[in-house]
């Protein structure tokens, strides 16, 4: 197990992790958090080299994955950098990268009910205004949770209040802000419930998860 007391504040930096090697040859992971070594809730960094492949599976309790580099693949269609999908318990799929990407994955955590299968390619649709400087899109919500991404033009202050029954945030890309805690590009934090004060740094882009681990 690694990470898997949610009570418990979790920081990483994935730019300071090395790779594993996964089962299948030219993917590789670097671990956030596991519940065990090839099942149950997972959060990962996953690389595929070009031209690797998965072999075809389905993933209980669904799978929620953002491209960050590259062009991730399977059956259903070529999904480049940005694009952010859910496939519900019964989606079965072989993924694969013809010329390499890297992702943000988190696997076995939807709830029972939630079936929801979408994709959203986050660099083309529109994003919403909250003021001046800050551009929110709503990605998926379901009873409590919400998925969302931030992007800044300047130092914003953020109001996460309501992320009472956890908090999980990747910064994409620029600089986020936990009190006077500096996190950079690449950073993974998972927090048991908003108590913090939070801001983003100029052309800061972050994705966000609320409210999902209780």
């Amino acid at each position: 197990m690694l990470n898997m007391d949610f009570n418990q504040s979790v920081s990483i930096s994935t730019h300071r992790q090395g790779w594993v090697a996964s089962p299948m040859p030219g993917v590789w992971r670097k671990l956030l958090a596991r519940e065990d070594a090839e099942q149950g809730h997972a959060t990962s960094i996953v690389r595929y080299d070009p031209g690797a492949s998965f072999s075809s599976h389905e993933h209980p309790k669904g799978e929620e994955i953002l491209v960050l580099q590259g062009v991730f693949s399977d059956q259903s269609g070529d999904y480049a950098a940005g694009t952010y999908f859910r496939n519900p318990e019964g989606f079965s799929h072989a993924p694969f990268s013809c010329e390499g990407c890297i992702i943000l994955v988190k696997l076995h955590q939807f709830q029972p009910d939630d079936r929801a299968h979408l994709t959203v390619q986050t660099n083309t649709v529109s994003w919403v205004w909250t003021d001046s400087v800050l551009q929110r899109l709503d990605l998926h919500q379901h009873n409590d949770e919400q998925v969302f991404m931030l992007k800044s033009q300047a130092d914003v202050e953020l109001d996460l209040s309501n992320a009472l029954k956890g908090l999980e945030l990747f910064v994409i890309e620029g600089e986020l802000f936990e009190n006077q805690q500096l996190f950079s590009q690449g950073c993974w934090i998972r927090r048991p419930r908003a108590v913090h004060r939070y801001r983003l740094g100029p052309d800061t882009r972050v994705w966000i998860k609320v409210n999902h681990l209780y």
